[in-house]
């Protein structure tokens, strides 16, 4: 009798390499968006008083 061992199905290896790269979208910065609405929540505080 054998014994067989089910593996796991194997990683995509593309995205391994583009995790490494810091592969992502092309949009802007994080920081960046996040001080754009930091900047819109200012200007409507501002237009509310």
């Amino acid at each position: 009798m054998k014994v067989t061992i089910k593996l796991p199905k194997p990683r995509n290896p593309l995205a391994v390499l583009a995790r490494q790269r810091k592969a992502g979208s092309h949009q802007r910065e994080e920081q960046s968006r996040r001080a754009l609405k930091q900047q819109l929540r200012r200007q409507l505080a501002k237009q509310e008083e």
